[in-house]
């Protein structure tokens, strides 16, 4: 039995481990946000990143790709990385996946997902909603192992530009750190 893996985040772009197939698409019923602290890759305990979580929200739809896994051992492979790289997500949820805005009809039943709940009881690296500024500016100071938290916010809107999937949030916070970057006078949104 396949196994599929949602990617909303870095996953797009940087997979690291073997699929046999990968569809774009979208999952029902949530929304990208940067809420997610980032201690390990993008940011450090004293000053962490933001990367992206979801959250429930009636009625909107979160593109990204899904990843097909074949043979169990590449699953287990897959596993084995995903428990080390996404393990400030405290959550898997599996979901519907849609390929087709026009469908009521999954593409995919089952798709699991990482997710980074808001209890920070269970999540102490979840930040929570702030300003587009506030966001922007943490984006723009943080860095970690894995290179400057701007990196990983312009490649997440590079790879959903690349799918023809539009983010209104990634947008607008991509555009408000370039504003910070270019020394332009900060806006407030």
């Amino acid at each position: 039995m396949a196994m599929w893996v949602f990617g909303y985040g870095s996953l797009i772009w940087k997979t690291g481990f073997h699929f046999d197939d990968r569809l774009v698409g979208f999952i029902k019923n949530y929304r990208r946000v940067f809420y997610q602290g980032s201690t390990d890759h993008r940011g450090t305990p004293e000053y962490p990143g933001r990367t992206v979580t979801l959250e429930p929200a009636e009625g909107e739809i979160c593109w990204g790709v899904a990843y097909k896994i074949i043979r169990k051992e590449d699953q287990e492979e897959a596993l084995t990385y995903l428990e080390v790289r996404e393990k400030q997500y405290d959550k898997k949820a599996y979901l519907d996946f849609f390929t087709d805005p026009a469908s009521a009809i999954p593409a995919v039943s089952g798709v699991m997902v990482y997710i980074a709940s808001a209890d920070k009881k269970v999540n102490k690296n979840y930040l929570g909603p702030a300003s587009l500024q506030e966001i922007a500016i943490q984006i723009v100071r943080a860095e970690g192992p894995s290179g400057p938290n701007r990196d990983y916010l312009f490649q997440l809107e590079k790879a959903l530009i690349l799918l023809g999937c539009e983010d209104r949030h990634v947008l607008d916070l991509a555009n408000e750190v370039r504003t910070i970057l270019s020394g332009d006078k900060l806006t407030t949104s």
